[in-house]
């Protein structure tokens, strides 16, 4: 597997009437990366927004791409925008850090902390990032409690 970029020009998609944004991969992944199902990579927006993600086919010819509203944000653009989409696998494992008052919540919580282990990382980074992004240390505390009832519940994320 070579490890230089793939480079493209893609039309940023809308999905539906969703506020979810998407581009196409113009290339065969079972070529490029020896992979029909979802392959994980690193991307470059623009040379300017980085993101890891994963191409993923959805009911569709070719793979695709998503762009959170966060990304988008940061390009300045919007569906129908062209963005430059610099690609590569993503060989490193994926670790969500978790602070140490968040590791304390799951240790007094090990069901949790078990159906917590066995999520996605997206799903992981998304419970840890909502925790994060609180800006009270009671909003912090009652985020991690919310999580641990959510994660018990069976909520996958967010």
């Amino acid at each position: 597997m070579n490890s230089k970029p793939i480079l493209f020009t893609a039309i940023i998609k809308q999905n539906g009437e969703m506020n979810a944004a998407f581009v196409e991969f113009p290339f065969s992944t079972e070529e490029l990366f020896n992979k029909k199902g979802q392959v994980k990579i690193k991307v470059l927006f623009d040379d300017k927004v980085e993101y890891r993600g994963s191409l993923a086919k959805m009911k569709s010819d070719c793979h695709l791409l998503g762009l959170t509203q966060d990304i988008r944000k940061q390009l300045g653009k919007t569906f129908g925008d062209e963005v430059t989409v610099s690609l590569m696998e993503d060989k490193e494992e994926r670790i969500v850090t978790i602070a140490d008052d968040i590791t304390s919540a799951f240790n007094e919580n090990p069901d949790a902390k078990e159906l917590f282990d066995k999520m996605s990382y997206t799903h992981k980074k998304e419970y840890i990032r909502w925790i994060e992004e609180a800006k009270k240390p009671e909003t912090r505390e009652n985020r991690k409690v919310k999580m641990i009832q959510m994660i018990i519940e069976g909520k996958k994320g967010i």
